[in-house]
């Protein structure tokens, strides 16, 4: 696994607050602003200085700002309520309920307008945080979960995935932009599909006695393992193990023989059935002490071992161990407070012993383009631009970062 120092950017009824996560047991408030209140939207620019901030008072516009100079590089308004930013090296994403908008992160300037996208209220939408591989998904249905993968680099359509039968609830890219995670809204079945090409790698079923509100993907840096979160209780972590040829050089097992017989009946199965035999069920989850909330998970390391992290919109950030080589139930190792002032953060740390799991820790693994065509382009679409300070880092040329090991900060608002 990549050794990636965490960050987590949450907003707030009073602004916002920029955290690093470097150790389990100490959360550090790396900047906090309280200039825009009831903040609905905060990212974060990898370990950069550059923040982005849409508040409720004027959702209409974006603002992007060098918080260590506390100084605004720029702002864009939009004709309608900004719902979802998503940022990486090269592309700055801006998503309406009905259009999308990139930038060219550098200068900001607004390269592409997709208007007329199918109806998307939540702002569903995901960028690839590899810039040379800036892929956009976003919803192509209203109605059914089908998937629109655009070049971001090239401002092109690549292709359409058809990757449920319901709307989507949940997407995400893997780290390298070769992977995509989906989910439907009714949240039974996680699907992996290689980008581009839009082929179908993975079926992971969550559960099939509920539907649930699946509200956030995320794989681990290494895309070995996805997890899932959701409004209840249990968090679930995927492993994405190929059982292919490989496992064939394995020695044989009942197991392995009864799951080549399941994929040989398969073929002469209708397609809802033979699916369910490819489903593989979770590698490990975690119970959490509430159910209801919305929250954010993301998979880490930190100090060397796996860990998932779990926000949760009650201002509380749960971290997990997790056992590599035998999944199972993850074991809470740390509670810290998102919200309060820093005294109010440092009481309210309570950590729990590995138990078990301080056995495995010495184990820890190391680590063609579819013609399409989309209504409504357009150069402006409706945007007003702000002023933009010249003089700001990423003006002059391509952004140079020292966190190329580093993943995007997780996001978390308290709506």
């Amino acid at each position: 696994m990549l050794h990636c120092n965490m960050s987590l950017a949450v907003g707030t009824k009073t602004g916002y607050r920029l955290f690093s996560v470097t150790t389990v047991d100490r959360l550090e408030c790396i900047h906090e602003s309280a200039e825009s209140p009831d903040v609905y939207i905060v990212e974060r620019l990898f370990s950069s200085s550059l923040v982005v901030v849409v508040s409720q008072a004027m959702p209409r516009r974006m603002n992007v700002y060098h918080f260590k100079k506390g100084t605004e590089i720029c702002n864009y308004s939009y004709s309608n309520t900004i719902l979802a930013v998503r940022l990486n090296r090269q592309r700055l994403i801006v998503c309406l309920e009905e259009s999308v908008y990139i930038h060219n992160i550098k200068d900001m300037k607004l390269l592409k307008t997709l208007l007329n996208t199918p109806p998307n209220p939540s702002g569903l939408c995901a960028l690839s945080i590899n810039h040379s591989n800036s892929y956009l998904a976003y919803p192509g249905s209203a109605t059914i979960g089908e998937i629109i993968i655009y070049d971001a680099n090239n401002l092109n359509t690549v292709t359409m995935i058809p990757a449920h039968d319901s709307p989507l609830a949940a997407i995400t890219f893997n780290a390298s932009g070769t992977k995509l995670a989906s989910a439907s809204e009714r949240g039974t079945v996680i699907r992996v599909f290689s980008i581009p090409e839009g082929l179908r790698l993975f079926e992971f079923r969550r559960g099939m006695k509920r539907y649930v509100n699946i509200s956030s993907l995320s794989f681990s840096p290494d895309a070995q393992f996805l997890c899932a979160s959701s409004n209840t209780e249990t968090v679930h972590i995927f492993k994405l193990e190929q059982h292919g040829p490989s496992g064939e050089e394995e020695t044989p097992t009942w197991s392995a023989y009864m799951g080549k017989m399941f994929t040989a009946a398969s073929s002469y199965l209708p397609a809802q059935v033979s699916g369910m035999m490819s489903q593989d069920r979770a590698f490990a989850t975690v119970r959490l002490h509430t159910a209801g909330q919305k929250n954010v998970c993301t998979l880490a390391t930190i100090q060397k071992l796996p860990r998932l992290l779990v926000a949760s919109s009650n201002g509380q950030l749960f971290i997990y161990n997790i056992d590599p080589q035998d999944g199972g139930e993850c074991t809470l190792v740390q509670t810290h407070r998102l919200f309060g002032s820093d005294e109010d953060r440092d009481e309210a740390g309570v950590s729990a012993a590995p138990q078990s799991y301080a056995a495995t820790a010495a184990t820890v693994p190391t680590s063609g383009p579819v013609s399409a065509t989309l209504t409504g382009y357009s150069e402006d679409g409706g945007v007003s631009k702000g002023e933009v300070i010249p003089e700001h880092e990423f003006a002059a040329g391509p952004v140079c970062l020292d966190d190329e090991t580093e993943f995007p900060p997780v996001s978390i608002q308290n709506r």
